[in-house]
């Protein structure tokens, strides 16, 4: 079974080789727009948090703000890690399935109703073991992508093995994120898929 959170991203085959060195400031306005959004959707979480906690169910809007948000985060993360050349849209859908027109996908799944209060509750702790799993495949991804830097600069090409550890460390950025904001009551796959 799929985890509720996905993640694909479409790299061309040749990379302009002066993407790397520039993305970062192109997104700057995104960053400013994601700081925001991410914002809303962490207090949207503290609500849901209450809601599960009291009625055992995600009201759909704070779950669509969440989608929204983790979405947007992946779609500027993958374009400042340059795994593609299209400029990220400022496109806000709230909608679990991803409305497409872009090189990222991110679907999800939330779990609206029938939620584990217990799993609620304990949420802060119970991220812990998956947290440290994901700060080490964040490691090593920031490691490949640092090494890419000058692959993709110099032949333009991503490496076929540090394209896979990049997306690594997304997909579980993303799976982190989304039983951290409550879209699932799955635990993270503590691997390195």
């Amino acid at each position: 079974m799929d985890y509720p959170a996905q993640l694909e991203v479409q790299t061309p085959d040749k990379v302009a080789n002066w993407r790397p060195l520039v993305h970062w400031l192109m997104a700057i306005p995104h960053f400013i727009v994601m700081s925001i959004v991410v914002f809303v959707a962490e207090i949207a979480a503290v609500i849901s948090w209450f809601a599960i906690l009291f009625t055992g169910k995600l009201p759909e809007g704070l779950a669509n703000v969440s989608c929204m948000a983790l979405r947007y985060q992946m779609r500027v993360s993958a374009f400042v890690g340059f795994l593609h050349e299209e400029y990220p849209p400022f496109e806000f859908s709230n909608t679990p399935g991803d409305p497409g027109g872009t090189p990222v996908t991110v679907n999800f799944v939330p779990a609206l109703g029938g939620r584990n209060r217990l799993s609620c509750a304990l949420r802060v702790i119970w991220l812990i073991p998956a947290a440290i799993v994901t700060m080490i495949i964040m490691f090593i991804a920031e490691i490949c992508w640092f090494i890419a830097f000058f692959a993709v600069l110099f032949t333009g090409k991503w490496p076929a093995g540090l394209h896979s550890w990049a997306m690594k460390g997304l997909r579980a950025t993303l799976r982190l994120n989304a039983y951290a904001f409550l879209l699932t009551d799955e635990y993270p796959p503590m691997n390195f898929n």
